[in-house]
């Protein structure tokens, strides 16, 4: 059996591109930002604040705990989110280093 094609990359370059998917939709920014904006965990204002349906906003939600980047818990019949802040650490350290290479003027074609 073949490889996969993530395979043929580095651990370091699918990590990379998995947590660029957070960003790869304005929901999941606009998320990201109220849950930092708010610094703790909520529990189901969010239609109101993003403004999309809560089947929307679930599946938003969905992926960026998929990806690690929140965790949610249960209290009552709602689930609470709030930002992964290990994860998310995480995630920062791997982007800085990946945004801070330069190129060389020399290089360039």
């Amino acid at each position: 059996m073949g490889l996969t094609k993530s395979e043929i990359f580095t651990d370091a370059q699918n990590e990379i591109a998995t947590l660029a998917k957070a960003f790869a939709h304005p929901a999941r920014v606009a998320i990201l930002h109220h849950l930092f904006k708010t610094n703790s965990c909520i529990c189901g204002d969010l239609v109101d604040e993003i403004g999309l349906a809560q089947a929307t906003i679930s599946q938003h939600l969905k992926e960026l705990k998929t990806l690690g980047l929140i965790k949610g818990n249960i209290e009552g019949t709602s689930v609470c989110y709030c930002i992964d802040q290990e994860k998310w650490s995480e995630m920062k350290y791997l982007l800085t280093a990946f945004f801070d290479q330069d190129i060389k003027p020399d290089n360039c074609c």
